[in-house]
């Protein structure tokens, strides 16, 4: 990202801001994601904490949707499988 990013941010929400590019962001886990990805270097011990705190729910949060999906896809899957079996 250049430095010439422009953002819209609501003035009523919440921003957190990168201390070092200054990108605000929605979430403060989003802030942590980002500094850990683009900043690593630059953290201290505690920010390198919350990194890895957002980064394993973040991964979390990951699998379940793959196995919502996964589970969408078989019972679609066996649906028109059935359908096909009647007509």
């Amino acid at each position: 990202m250049s430095q010439t990013d422009e953002y819209r941010v609501p003035p009523s929400e919440p921003v957190y801001e990168c201390e070092h590019c200054g990108r605000p962001f929605a979430r403060e886990e989003w802030r942590a994601l980002h500094r850990g990805l683009e900043h690593a270097s630059e953290l201290d011990d505690d920010e390198i904490e919350q990194f890895r705190a957002a980064y394993e729910d973040e991964q979390g949060s990951i699998r379940m949707f793959r196995l919502k999906a996964l589970a969408t896809l078989v019972v679609l899957y066996f649906t028109l499988l059935m359908i096909y079996a009647v007509i």
